[in-house]
């Protein structure tokens, strides 16, 4: 089966075409660059990995809740059109539900996976060129891993309208710091926190390995934005900051509205409103919408982008109290859970392996 039968919605065609207008930035100066951008650089060469051979594939999934994920994790649990549904009806919407957001994460993955090769072809420095390198692998097994993960639901979605927007605005810029802006800082930034509900919250240990390792990947990627945005902004004007500041904020938006799975509800016949109305008002998706800023909100006041327009438009979000999240602990959280990932997989693999040879001794 292709993958594109696995699509509940039709997509519009089979590709997406995105006009460039931006010059291609060679660097005759190989000297070593930044320490911090090379020593980021030497972490994205030694952790690499492979999706086929890191994750264990041949874990099943269950029908009705593929994640494992509690039920409030759903938005629309106490919604009456989903109180009145029978058990085998409720598991249909989990699942789908489940797929359409891990859509989104694989969707916008192909997204980074272009934005970093454009940020190779278009940012002056050389050590910045060099570690995007490393991230444009990177975004490529993200993709094949959540495709992966997709094909074992066997179900799939559309990418949203506020996530395409998003990215069509930062790859029609042709400013290289703009694609940092809307990839590495917003989108990337506001990803980790989705991924995080999963992994922290999955019953299910496959769910759970792949969002924890993307996630290993994906804090270095946005330690990346931060180093390369750090060093220019303050170089710019006051009005060239507002600029960038009213993108953020616009940006923000939009990633915090593309969770509100609008097309998923109509394609599962849902009253829109019933749908809304619950997930606005579900206690988890507040904590989680919350939370979605816990990686953006510091990163954009370490970079510079810190005037009134944007504290002011953050203070309206109900967000601006992240501004003090330690980013650099949640990073260090990001790897130290995913080796944990890896160390549960080798124990019990080390179990499966005494067990046999136990077995063989036997016969």
């Amino acid at each position: 089966m292709s993958f594109k039968d696995l699509y509940a919605i039709a997509t519009e065609g089979s590709t997406w075409s995105v006009k460039q207008d931006y010059d291609v930035t060679f660097n005759w100066d190989y000297d070593d660059g930044r320490a911090a951008m090379m020593g980021l650089y030497a972490k994205g060469k030694e952790m690499q990995w492979d999706a086929q051979t890191r994750i264990d594939w041949e874990q099943e999934l269950t029908e009705d809740n593929p994640e494992g994920m509690p039920e409030e994790s759903l938005p629309i649990h106490m919604a009456g059109c989903y109180l009145k549904m029978s058990e085998k009806e409720k598991g249909v919407v989990r699942k789908n539900f489940q797929a359409w957001q891990l859509s989104q994460f694989m969707q916008g993955e192909q997204g980074a996976l272009i934005c970093a090769a454009k940020i190779v072809t278009q940012v002056p420095d050389v050590d910045s060129k060099f570690y995007a390198a490393t991230q444009t692998i990177d975004e490529a097994r993200h993709v094949e891993a959540y495709r992966k993960l997709l094909t074992k639901f066997g179900v799939s979605y559309p990418i949203t309208p506020p996530l395409k927007e998003l990215i069509d605005q930062t790859l029609r810029d042709s400013r290289w710091d703009m694609t940092y802006l809307g990839m590495q800082v917003v989108i990337e930034g506001l990803a980790l926190a989705a991924f995080g509900q999963i992994r922290d919250y999955a019953k299910n240990e496959l769910c759970g390995q792949v969002n924890a390792y993307v996630m290993q990947d994906e804090s270095r990627h946005v330690a990346f934005g931060r180093l390369a945005l750090r060093d220019y902004y303050p170089q710019l004007t006051d009005a060239e900051r507002k600029e960038r500041e009213e993108f953020l904020l616009e940006a923000s938006y939009l990633m915090r509205d593309r969770f509100d799975a609008v097309e998923l509800w109509q394609h599962l016949g849902l009253p829109i409103e019933e749908c809304a109305t619950a997930m606005y008002e579900s206690g988890f998706m507040e904590r989680f919408r919350n939370s979605l800023f816990t990686r953006i909100v510091p990163i954009v006041k370490d970079i510079g982008l810190w005037g009134d327009y944007i504290r002011n438009g953050y203070t309206e979000m109900g967000v601006i109290d992240y501004a003090n999240s330690d980013v650099q602990k949640l990073q260090e959280e990001d790897q130290f859970i995913a080796q944990q990932f890896d160390a549960r997989r080798k124990h019990i693999q080390r179990v499966i392996d005494r067990a046999a040879g136990a077995q063989h001794a036997a016969e």
